[in-house]
């Protein structure tokens, strides 16, 4: 019979029970008690210890997406109890994260393989090593956001992931790679990282949830009409551009000049019929899609899933269907570049064509497939002077390969399939890397060649709307003066109202040699430099393989010529400009 000291909080009954429980035990297991207990009494502490921990949620977004998730991250750390901050890539250096603490993050690849335009800087000097710095005391989880349709898929989470790790940080949950349908691995990922890390404090017993405001967003996009599509390009022009305007009414729906439009498409009708047609599966045949439930294979084709980009996922996939050896070989790890020169230029109408597969079900077909994703349009109106609407500026993409016709998903959708009356599912994705600047006052310099002048429409309505008087300098290119002046007329009226300052264009081929908007900007290089010296901001919207690069290069080189700087120096300032938002661009 054990005895308590007198002086023991226990009644007799108490002593009486813990006596005879602790009678029963043997040394161990009244060892392991103890702790118990004495993690029992200690948890007290180790809750506001959690409550203390230090958590950095990083993200690097190019259109929005990943700030959205490293906003909801933030939003359930808050709920349980963690103090948490948000940090943009832009806005950091990697030795700032040796007092990251739990270093959360979520990181997008833009193009094949390119970090965001933003994270840039960040990422370049995160991966030469960041100057030595030590991570040793920083646990991490990456979240990485990517599209299977390119070759270098999530590859800037990857290398990030494993350059934390280089440089002394502990992976605490491994690395989840996300698709453009991103919600359940992102939600994988959360879950294992808060099982990890727990709560910082018990939930309350009752949660009262305010009453908020419809959303619309890519679950449950607003159904906009069609208010008006005209062609704004001429008759004579190898070019076919729209100019769509949506209406906005009833939607709640409120954007900036900068924001984009994301268009959730439908594909053409004659695509779907000629995968049912080498597929030889019928149009009603049910098949059962995540959050949708039982459908006919015709509408999941047109509505529900990429039936035009051909991934290497997406081969792969169908290899397995299909059992093609041939297949097989020219996805093999050591014909990588055989199978990238097939695949260029051709759909999933192809893959099935050239490997057919026998006894195939809808249900085959439709699970390798990926998601159809919404398409991103720079916004080309201000809400001040279209007030319940949105405007975009649309290239209608059609083009031959492989002996087929094929035509770019959205942009013939919204030509072909969205005519006045008819209803588009949008919405709105904020792009906080592209703004206007805070004060009226400051000049801009715009280069938007081709559609890319889009925003930059709305960014003079915008200083128009509300009587800024900084100067504005917009740099317009396309091929020909006649056909392809985009809004002509209205830049004309801005410049005769004075709300445009400045206007150069260069029309690639109305001469025999090619003029470009850099070239351009060359030859107002003493102008132009003059202007970033007072403070102006420079941005450029549009082709990022070719045009932005030229734009970027043409930049540096007028720092070099007209300020007097050494190329080092051209770089740093240039740096700078990026680093203090005076250098945006929208580029794709």
């Amino acid at each position: 019979m054990i005895e308590f000291p007198i002086h023991a909080p226990l009644d007799d009954a108490q002593k009486q029970q813990l006596g005879s429980i602790l009678g029963t035990l043997t040394s161990e297991q009244t060892a392991w008690v103890s702790g118990f207990l004495a993690g029992l009494q200690g948890s007290g502490a180790a809750v506001a210890s959690a409550a203390e921990r230090k958590l950095t949620i990083l993200y690097g977004t190019e259109s929005g997406n990943s700030e959205e998730l490293a906003e909801q991250v933030s939003k359930a750390a808050k709920q349980k109890g963690f103090k948490a901050s948000v940090v943009n890539m832009a806005d950091i250096a990697p030795a700032d994260l040796k007092d990251a603490g739990t270093l959360l993050v979520v990181v997008s690849t833009w193009g094949d393989g390119e970090p965001p335009e933003a994270a840039e800087e960040f990422y370049n000097s995160l991966m030469d090593g960041a100057g030595g710095v030590n991570l040793k005391g920083v646990e991490f989880s990456v979240c990485a956001l990517g599209d299977t349709g390119y070759d270098q898929f999530c590859q800037t989470g990857k290398e990030i992931d494993v350059q934390l790790e280089k440089l002394g940080g502990t992976r605490f949950v491994g690395r989840v790679d996300c698709d453009v349908d991103f919600d359940d691995s992102f939600a994988e990922w959360s879950q294992a990282v808060w099982g990890k890390l727990g709560e910082a404090k018990a939930a309350s017993a009752e949660v009262v949830v305010p009453v908020a405001a419809q959303v619309f967003d890519k679950k449950n996009p607003f159904p906009a009409e069609v208010l008006e599509s005209q062609l704004l390009s001429g008759e004579c022009s190898n070019k076919e551009i729209l100019h769509i305007e949506l209406s906005l009414e009833g939607s709640g729906v409120d954007y900036q000049p900068g924001d984009v439009l994301a268009v959730l498409p439908r594909n053409a009708a004659d695509v779907v019929d000629a995968v049912l047609r080498t597929s030889g599966l019928s149009a009603d045949a049910e098949v059962e899609v995540k959050d949708v439930g039982s459908i006919p294979l015709l509408v999941a084709l047109t509505s529900d899933f990429d039936i035009t980009g051909l991934s290497r996922k997406v081969a792969t996939a169908w290899q397995a269907v299909s059992g093609s050896a041939e297949l097989a070989q020219l996805l093999a790890d050591d014909a990588k570049a055989d199978y990238k020169a097939w695949a260029e230029g051709r759909h999933v109408v192809d893959l099935l064509e050239s490997y057919p597969a026998k006894d195939l079900s809808a249900q085959q077909l439709i699970d390798i497939l990926r998601k159809l994703p919404p398409r991103l349009y720079s916004i080309a109106s201000s809400s001040l002077d279209h007030p319940g609407e949105v405007h975009l500026t649309v290239a209608a993409v059609r083009y031959e390969t492989h002996d087929k016709s094929r035509k770019g998903v959205a942009s013939t959708f919204l030509a072909d399939d969205a005519p006045k009356g008819s209803l588009v599912s949008v919405y709105l994705h904020k792009n906080k890397n592209f703004r206007l600047p805070e004060s009226g006052e400051t000049p801009i310099i715009m280069v938007g060649p081709g559609t890319g002048v889009a925003p930059f429409r709305a960014f003079v309505e915008e200083r128009t709307q509300l009587e800024s008087k900084g100067d504005s300098w917009l740099f317009f290119g396309d091929q020909r003066y006649n056909e392809d002046f985009l809004y002509q007329l209205e830049w004309q009226e801005h410049l005769k109202n004075g709300s445009l300052s400045r206007l150069d264009v260069a029309f690639s081929r109305d001469q025999p040699e090619k003029v470009y908007v850099q070239h351009k900007m060359a030859a107002q290089a003493a102008d132009l430099w003059q202007w970033l010296e007072k403070g102006a901001h420079f941005y450029v919207c549009g082709d990022a393989s070719r045009m932005a690069k030229d734009v970027h290069e043409a930049l540096q080189h007028i720092i070099v010529t007209e300020g007097g700087k050494s190329q080092e120096e051209a770089e740093a300032y240039v740096s700078k400009m990026k680093k203090d938002k005076r250098y945006q661009r929208d580029v794709y």
